[in-house]
């Protein structure tokens, strides 16, 4: 099981930036971003595919959001650009063993511990 390390999150003030980071042990996975809040069941943000190729976005996070990687060092990243209150949440970074990039937490073998977004106005 690989071992997932974020960092990056933080106090922003809306319509600001954020850059997660997401260290993996181990060799390349399909990754994505996901968040939780409180009560709730996670929910895909972002996803990428094994060569950064593909990627693919939730639908609220979608051209404010980028996600990319860096293969060479097993990191991944999620920019957050123009950010609202309603994206004030944890965020999980996850891999997945599958060669196609999945939109829902059980296709996803090893997650993170969590870093939290908080978005102020």
């Amino acid at each position: 099981q690989v071992q997932l390390v974020e960092s990056g999150g933080g106090l922003v003030q809306a319509g600001g930036s954020l850059r997660l980071s997401c260290a993996a042990s181990g060799r390349t996975f399909v990754m994505g971003w996901f968040l939780q809040a409180p009560g709730k069941e996670r929910e895909f943000v972002a996803g990428i595919s094994r060569s950064g190729s593909s990627t693919y976005y939730s639908d609220s996070v979608k051209g404010r959001f980028t996600i990319s990687r860096d293969n060479a060092q097993n990191t991944v990243y999620l920019q957050m650009n123009r950010l609202k209150c309603e994206d004030t949440d944890v965020y999980y970074c996850a891999a997945s063993k599958r060669w196609a990039v999945a939109t829902t937490p059980p296709d996803y073998d090893s997650w993170g511990q969590g870093t939290q977004v908080t978005v102020s106005s």
